[in-house]
């Protein structure tokens, strides 16, 4: 098993491994807070600056020395990041680029009484709880200590701090009773219970690929040799275009909490930033991305019964089932969009899905029953004419079936079907793996190789096959 990424990170007095000994070096140095220090330094550093003041006033001397270790450092200056920055879409409400310094503070508990919201009291400092809410430092995350939520209330949540325009601090703590720091951001959005930090982030989460990211989760990039240098975190809100070479972020960074267009993954350190899902995050709305839409999946809802399928039924259960079966590859089935009312084309996708799981008889009989449902409702199993799957002609057209077909997100037979094909022309050379059902980066950049290969430049060779595409790799 190799050594996670990003991990709890606590000096040692006797450990001579870079990170402990560079913090034990800020500690000596007096590094104060707003300049990277870590939080649980500030006391002895007060206490430091106190009997360094006493001195002087005993022994008349060493005023410069007092002064120099009571006034805090300034901030790195102004910081211009590469040139791809003039080139992406920013908020022109938002502040401009704060630097790159963005020091974190430690995990710690929720500070206060949470007030009415966001925007009540921006300069609040609670008293801490004397019973702190903690986490624990190692191990598993206890049962109950994940508050389930959709993509859409995070991003919700998110935007209420964008919206009361938060500052920036590691010390302050918002009405809400977390740290106005990037990490307490996180902790926030996610509803966490605890104020954590970009070493402890990763215990609630788990590792993605960045072509899996969706609205809601995270790049993170810690920094083990030392925390307080470049360590950060952002929330994923969509891609800004097909491209997918930037991204909306959300994120608590100087002066205040912004929502911009950023390089992917970010504007230093980009290689270095691991993508991330809450683990307690459940299916929901996107909550809206670049182009701040609204939700189009759908909740991951108990199987509500037999009684709510089948003729003569009329209830929101069925457009969910059929909004669900739509998304699975069932869109042929339906000459208008899924409604409330039951009918022939809900059981023929529901039967094709589960044709497409290998199912039989009364197992396909086009009525949703406790397992159709669980595998819908969660993503699970095999789309319909997927690999292996019965999901009747689909599986094995020669037309064009859509663009719909091809974009993030989407898993159905057209894509392991296209993949296949540019393997067999000698275009697979992206693939890490097999091609399957499920569209990925690797696919796109296949095609993008295939249709420059045709000459084709600009938006004719954005990766994404258009009806053109289809035929010249399938003629």
């Amino acid at each position: 098993m190799s050594v996670p990424v990003f991990e709890e990170f606590e000096p040692a007095a006797d450990c001579g491994c870079p990170g402990c000994a560079q913090q034990r070096r800020d500690l000596a140095l007096g590094l104060p807070v707003r300049a990277g220090g870590h939080p649980a330094a500030h006391g002895a550093r007060r206490a430091l600056v106190l009997v360094t003041a006493a001195g002087v006033v005993l022994g008349g001397g060493g005023a410069g020395v007092a002064t120099a270790l009571a006034r805090p450092a300034e901030p790195a200056g102004p910081f211009t990041p590469a040139d791809a920055r003039g080139e992406a879409v920013s908020d022109p409400s938002m502040p401009p680029w704060p630097g790159p310094d963005t020091p974190q503070g430690g995990r710690g508990p929720l500070y206060g009484t949470p007030g009415p919201g966001p925007g009540t009291s921006p300069t609040q400092t609670p008293t801490p709880p004397t019973t702190p809410v903690t986490t624990p430092t190692t191990g598993q995350i206890p049962t109950g200590v994940l508050r389930r939520t959709t993509r859409a209330e995070i991003i919700n949540r998110a935007k209420l701090w964008v919206t009361a325009q938060v500052p920036y601090s590691m010390e302050k703590y918002w009405s809400d009773g977390y740290r106005q720091d990037c990490s307490g951001f996180i902790s926030m959005a996610w509803n966490l219970r605890s104020n954590e930090w970009t070493g402890s982030l990763d215990r609630f989460a788990e590792r993605i690929d960045r072509t899996e990211l969706q609205p809601g989760d995270i790049l993170l990039f810690h920094n083990p040799a030392n925390p307080t240098r470049g360590s950060h975190v952002t929330i994923f809100g969509g891609w800004t275009d097909y491209t997918h070479t930037s991204y909306i972020a959300y994120e608590q960074t100087k002066p205040r909490t912004r929502k911009q267009a950023t390089p992917m993954a970010y504007w230093e350190n980009s290689d270095r930033y691991v993508a991330y899902r809450y683990k307690g995050v459940v299916s929901g709305g996107s909550g809206g991305g670049a182009t701040g839409g609204g939700s189009t999946a759908t909740p991951a809802t108990p199987y509500p019964g037999a009684g709510k399928f089948g003729p003569g039924a009329d209830n929101a259960y069925i457009t969910q089932l059929g909004k669900l079966l739509v998304e699975r590859g069932g869109k042929k089935y339906y000459s208008k969009g899924p409604g409330p009312k039951w009918g022939e084309a809900d059981r023929r996708a529901t039967q094709a899905f589960q044709l497409a799981q290998g199912w039989k008889g009364k197992a396909a009989d086009g009525l949703p029953g406790p397992q159709t449902w669980k595998l819908l409702v969660t993503g699970g199993g095999r789309s319909i004419g997927g690999s292996g799957g019965s999901g009747g002609s689909s599986a094995h057209a020669t037309g064009f079936p859509g663009r719909g077909y091809f974009r993030p997100g989407q898993s159905n037979a057209y894509v392991e079907k296209l993949g296949k094909q540019l393997v067999k022309r000698g275009f697979g050379k992206h693939y890490l793996s097999g091609p399957g059902p499920r569209w990925t980066e690797a696919d796109r950049r296949n095609v993008e190789a295939f249709q420059r290969a045709q000459g084709w430049r600009g938006g004719a060779a954005d990766g994404y096959p258009g009806p053109e595409t289809w035929r010249r790799l399938f003629r």
